[in-house]
Formats: C-alpha cells, sequence, structure tokens
C-alpha cells in the first residue's frame, strides 16, 4: 500500500520512481528518468526532469530541475541532475541539467537555492551551498562547501568559488573566489576574512587568525602571487585551511581577483567620449 500525495493533476511519466511518501503539487510534472527519494515535497507548477532528488529535498512552485542545458554544443546525449539531501529548491530556481554524455549537475546536501536563483550544466556545488536570489553561476562552475552567494550576483563559466566565502550581493565574477574570504564588486575582491561564517562553521581562533594573516599576505602589493604564497607556507606550515588556501591558488586555471586593477575599468573609460 502507498501513501503518496500525488495531486490529480500532476503528470508523472511513465519511468519516474517515487518513493511511497513524497507529495506532489498540483499540475507539477515528474519528467523521464526522475528519480525522488523520501520525504520528498514537490510544490503546484514545478517541473522535473533527468533528475535524482536526495531525501528530504524540498522544490518550490515553478522550480525548473534537469531542463535542457543552455549550451549549443548540446546535441541531446543522456546527462541529468543530482540533487542531494536536506536541500530546498524555491521558486523559479532553475537547475540544468550537463551536457556531455554522461554527465551530471550536481548539488550536494543541505543546499539552499532562494527564488529565481540559477544553476547552468555541469556545475558543482558542494555540501551548505546557500544561493541568494537571482544568483547566477554559469556552466562548469564549482562552489565549495558552505559558500554563500550574494543575491544577483553573476559568475562566469569554469570559475570556483572556494569553501566558505562569502559573496556581497549584485557582485560579478569572472576569476576564482579565494577560500574563506568576505568578496565584492565588480570584479570581485576579497576584502577581508568571513569570520563569522567560520566561527559558526566550527573553525577555531587560532586557525581563523592564520587564514585572516594568509588572505592579508596574498592581497599585499609588496608581493607577486609566487612570492606571496612561499611566505604563507612558510610562516603557517601545516595549518589545513591555509593549505587549502594555498592550493586553491596554485591549482586556479583562471586565475584569482585578489588585488584592484585600473585594467578592469579602463577600457571603459578609454571609450567614454564620442565615437
Amino acid at each position: 500500500m502507498t501513501t503518496n500525495k500525488i495531486h490529480k493533476t500532476a503528470i508523472i511519466h511513465e519511468t519516474a520512481k517515487i518513493a511511497p511518501d513524497v507529495e506532489i503539487g498540483a499540475y507539477a510534472i515528474i519528467g523521464e528518468n526522475t528519480v525522488i527519494e523520501e520525504g520528498c515535497k514537490i510544490g503546484e507548477s514545478a517541473n522535473i526532469q533527468f533528475a535524482h532528488i536526495g531525501k528530504n529535498t524540498k522544490i518550490s512552485p515553478f522550480a525548473s530541475i534537469g531542463g535542457e542545458p543552455q549550451d549549443l554544443g548540446y546535441k541531446g546525449e543522456k546527462t541529468g541532475v543530482v540533487i542531494g539531501e536536506n536541500c530546498w529548491i524555491r521558486e523559479f530556481a532553475t537547475v540544468n541539467r550537463a551536457s556531455g554524455e554522461n554527465n551530471n549537475t550536481i548539488i550536494g546536501n543541505n543546499c539552499l537555492l532562494m527564488a529565481y536563483s540559477h544553476v547552468a550544466h555541469n556545475c558543482v556545488l558542494k555540501d551548505n551551498v546557500i544561493m541568494a536570489n537571482a544568483a547566477t553561476i554559469g556552466g562548469h562552475c564549482h562552489v565549495g562547501f558552505g559558500a554563500f552567494l550574494g543575491g544577483m550576483s553573476v559568475f562566469h563559466q569554469n570559475l570556483r568559488i572556494g569553501d566558505m566565502a562569502i559573496i556581497s550581493g549584485a557582485s560579478a565574477a569572472r576569476l576564482d573566489i579565494i577560500p574563506y574570504c568576505k568578496a565584492e564588486g565588480i570584479p570581485c575582491l576579497p576584502i577581508g576574512l568571513n569570520a563569522i561564517g567560520l566561527r559558526r562553521k566550527g573553525v577555531d581562533k587560532e586557525s581563523r587568525d592564520a587564514i585572516h594573516k594568509a588572505i592579508r599576505i596574498l592581497r599585499n602589493e609588496q608581493y607577486n602571487t609566487t612570492q606571496a604564497l612561499e611566505l604563507i607556507e612558510k610562516e603557517f606550515k601545516g595549518n589545513e585551511y591555509v593549505d587549502n588556501l594555498v592550493n586553491f591558488v596554485r591549482t586556479s586555471k583562471r586565475g584569482c581577483t585578489l588585488r584592484y586593477k585600473a585594467a578592469y575599468h579602463g577600457a571603459m573609460e578609454e571609450n567614454d567620449g564620442e565615437n
């Protein structure tokens, strides 16, 4: 005997697999190759396809999960979305499925995607990520554990956002955002330590102080990036958080924005006159 609470107007594809206690609201569409695990609640007019939804996750009305990627290279190959447990995907949020055969867009556990936020194809969000209203990440982005993306912030495809970074609303980035920082602006610059977030995640004061000093060294114009990393490794050897910060910068493919550079705005100023 099942206990599904599925509204009579919901449309369920024959390939969908739905746990017995799942709630599905009016006019929701549960499409092809979808798995919805125990304890999930699907709101009215939500559209879910090619997705695996973990236990106790809530999908609010009008959210769209698993739609085709906004990628001109996508040719209909088999891909999907994987969403972890205890997440909440709010109204009108969109999570596109991946491009590239058998790839997935992945969202970890305990994530909150607020209304109108957008996760593009092939992105990976680790656990405890929060995206505020209308935050948007391009394809192939990687968002670290516990990161917070402010409302209406936008992020170029293929960049990385480090663990426990917090980014102010209306910021924009085309380069990687280092872990543990507060960042804001266009371009999005680290302006300090996310001390409150680190403390809430249980990071001890000694480590918080070490991370703060390491970020200040990275931002110090006295050093280039290589010199800064060498100094940080020498001074804070063995601290796991500082090691993670150093490794993040060293492995960056796009580069990390660490200091303000007038060149970012030079083109605008050069073209300020009449044509």
